[in-house]
C-alpha cells in the first residue's frame, strides 16, 4: 500500500483561539471526520487573556482517538498529522517535568503596553524590527516572553541554566506528543520579534536586546517537513507540517501564487497575500512575515493585515450586551434595518492592529441618537469587520504595488450572507468562498501530506479547490466613498485614550 493510496489519511491538529480541533482529511482533501473541544478563556484583569496549556494537551490527547473513531479508521491509515495554532501564544515550561510555569499569554493579550514602550526607547529597537520585519508591538510573543521572566521570580535564571524552555502553541504540542521534541517552524518563529527572516533563524543581536537566554528557545525547522514520530496522541505517525494558523490558511486556500490573497474570517481576521520568495516591507501598517516553507526549498513570503477583533466583536454582542443568543442570529436582526442608521463601532478591544497599530486606542462606538435600535448596532458589528478588511486591502494594494482582483474567504463569519456582500461592496470586488470551508485544518493536512508524499507536489493540491460561493460588489461609488470617510473619522475617535502612566 502506498501513501498515495485512497484508503489513507491525514489528520490536522488544529488549535485555535477558542477550541481544539482534530480533522481527517481524505486525499481530495474533504473532511471525513472532526471533533472538537473548546477550552477555557481566562481574564484576570482587563486586557490579559490567558489559556491553560496542560488543558489544550489534554485535550488533543481526548481528541485524536475520537477523530479517527469517527473516520471509521485506525492510526495505520493515517499517512501523517499537520498542526496549525493560534501564533503568537507564549507558553513556557520546565524541561525535566513538562508543567508550564503559569498559564500561557494568549496573542490578544496586551498586558506588555508598557514594556514595548521602554523597549520601543532602548538603543538597537530599530534593529530588531528591521531583522523581524515585525514592528515592536503587544501582539508578538518575544516582548510576553520578557514579560514573563521579568514577572516570575527565579525564572530568568532557571532559563539561563536550560531549566525552562519556551514555545508557541505549535512548539508545546509537538513537545508533547514526541515525548521531548523542542522544535518550532518558520512561520511561527517569524511571529517572536526574535527570528531574522532573512536567515530563518534565531538573531543573536535581537536575543541580546531582549535579554532571552537561546538555550530556552526551540529550533526552527521548515514548515513542511517531517518534525518526528508522535508517541501520544497519535502514536507511530509522524508529526509532518506546522504552520501558524493563518499562514495555514493561506496553504489550504492554495494560494502559491505571488499576489493571491485570502482573509479569514474568525475570533480576528487575518489578509494575507503570498509576495513569493522575496520579502516586500510595508510602510503602511502591513506585517511582512514567513508564509510557508517546503523542506529544500527557499521561504515563501507574505505581507499580512492582522485585525484583532471582528468574530469576537459578534462574541461581545452575544456574550456581554445579550442582545442575541446565538452568532448566526447577528444577521438577523441586522436584516431588518435598511442601513446603520448612522452609528458605527470601532471595536478597538485590544488596541488597533493593521495598518493603524494604535496599542492605547480603545473601542468606541459613534452616532448613536434616539434613532438607533439592536437593528442597527448589530449591522454595525457586521460592517465594522468589512471596513477593517477595506483598510488592510488599500494598504496591500499600495505596499505590494498589486491590485487586488479576487478575494478568497475563509473561517466561520463566511457563513454571514449579509457580511460577505457587504465586503464585497466596500472592496468593490468579488469575494469567493471554496467548497472547504476548513481551510486552516485543510492547510495544515496539505503541507503534512506534501511532505510524506501524500500529495505529490503544489499543483495537485490545487485541483482540489472548488468555489461554494461568490458576492459580486453592488454599491453604489458614491455611497462607499461616504461611508468610508465616516468610518475613517470614526476610528480616529479611539486614538490616544489610553494615557501614559504620569
Amino acid at each position: 500500500m502506498t501513501l498515495g493510496s485512497r484508503d489513507r489519511y491525514v489528520i490536522a491538529i488544529d488549535q485555535g483561539t477558542t477550541s481544539t480541533r482534530c480533522i481527517v482529511f481524505d486525499r481530495r482533501g474533504q473532511l471525513v471526520s472532526l471533533a472538537q473541544q473548546e477550552h477555557k478563556q481566562y481574564y484576570p484583569r482587563p486586557g490579559w487573556v490567558e489559556h491553560d496549556a496542560m488543558e489544550i494537551w489534554r485535550n488533543v490527547e481526548r481528541l485524536a482517538p475520537l477523530a479517527l473513531r469517527r473516520a471509521g479508521i485506525t492510526l495505520d491509515q493515517v499517512a501523517a498529522v499537520g498542526i496549525a495554532n493560534q501564533r503568537e501564544t507564549t507558553v513556557v515550561w520546565d524541561r525535566r517535568t513538562g508543567v508550564p510555569i503559569g498559564r500561557a499569554l494568549v496573542w490578544q493579550d496586551t498586558r506588555t503596553d508598557a514594556l514595548v514602550t521602554a523597549l520601543l526607547a532602548k538603543p538597537g529597537a530599530t534593529a530588531v524590527q528591521e531583522r523581524s520585519a515585525l514592528p515592536l508591538a503587544t501582539y508578538f510573543s518575544g516582548p510576553r516572553l520578557r514579560w514573563m521572566l521579568d514577572h516570575t521570580p527565579g525564572l530568568q535564571q532557571r532559563a539561563e541554566r536550560g531549566e525552562i524552555l519556551f514555545g508557541t502553541m505549535e512548539t508545546w504540542l509537538i513537545w508533547n506528543l514526541t515525548g521531548g521534541l523542542h522544535v518550532t517552524d518558520v512561520t511561527n518563529a517569524s511571529r517572536t520579534n526574535l527570528l531574522d527572516v532573512h536567515t530563518l533563524d534565531w538573531s543573536p543581536e535581537s536575543l541580546t536586546f531582549f535579554g532571552i537566554p537561546r538555550a530556552m528557545l526551540p529550533e526552527v525547522r521548515p514548515s513542511v517537513s517531517v518534525f518526528g514520530t508522535a508517541a501520544a496522541a497519535f502514536p507511530g505517525v509522524q508529526i509532518a507540517a506546522a504552520l501558524g494558523d493563518q499562514q495555514a490558511a493561506l496553504f489550504g486556500q492554495t494560494c502559491f501564487t505571488p499576489g493571491e490573497a485570502k482573509c479569514t474570517y474568525g475570533t480576528g481576521s487575518f489578509l494575507l497575500l503570498n509576495t513569493g520568495t522575496d520579502l516586500v516591507r510595508s510602510q503602511n501598517g502591513l506585517l511582512s512575515t514567513v508564509a510557508y516553507q517546503v523542506a529544500g526549498s527557499p521561504a515563501q513570503y507574505a505581507l499580512e493585515g492582522s485585525i484583532a477583533i471582528t468574530g469576537s466583536l459578534v462574541q461581545w454582542f452575544r456574550d456581554q450586551l445579550e442582545l442575541i443568543a446565538s452568532a448566526p442570529e447577528i444577521e438577523t436582526l441586522a436584516r431588518t434595518v435598511k442601513d446603520n442608521g448612522g452609528c458605527y463601532i470601532v471595536p478597538a478591544f485590544s488596541g488597533l492592529y493593521a495598518p493603524h497599530w494604535r496599542s492605547e486606542a480603545r473601542g468606541v462606538i459613534v452616532g448613536l441618537t434616539s434613532y438607533i435600535t439592536k437593528g442597527h448596532l448589530a449591522r454595525a458589528v457586521l460592517e465594522a469587520t468589512a471596513w477593517q478588511t477595506r483598510e488592510v486591502v488599500d494598504a496591500m494594494n499600495e505596499s505590494s504595488g498589486l491590485t487586488l482582483k479576487t478575494l478568497k474567504v475563509d473561517g466561520g463569519m463566511t457563513a454571514d450572507n449579509l457580511l460577505m456582500q457587504y465586503v464585497a461592496d466596500v472592496l468593490d470586488v468579488p469575494v469567493v468562498r471554496p467548497l472547504a470551508s476548513e481551510t486552516v485544518s485543510l492547510g495544515a493536512a496539505y503541507a503534512a501530506g506534501l511532505a510524506v508524499g501524500y500529495w505529490p507536489d503544489l499543483e495537485d493540491l490545487r485541483h482540489n479547490w472548488h468555489r461554494a460561493g461568490q458576492w459580486l460588489p453592488a454599491m453604489d461609488a458614491g455611497l462607499r466613498a461616504a461611508e468610508y470617510g465616516n468610518w475613517r473619522r470614526a476610528v480616529e475617535r479611539t486614538f490616544d485614550w489610553i494615557q501614559p502612566a504620569g
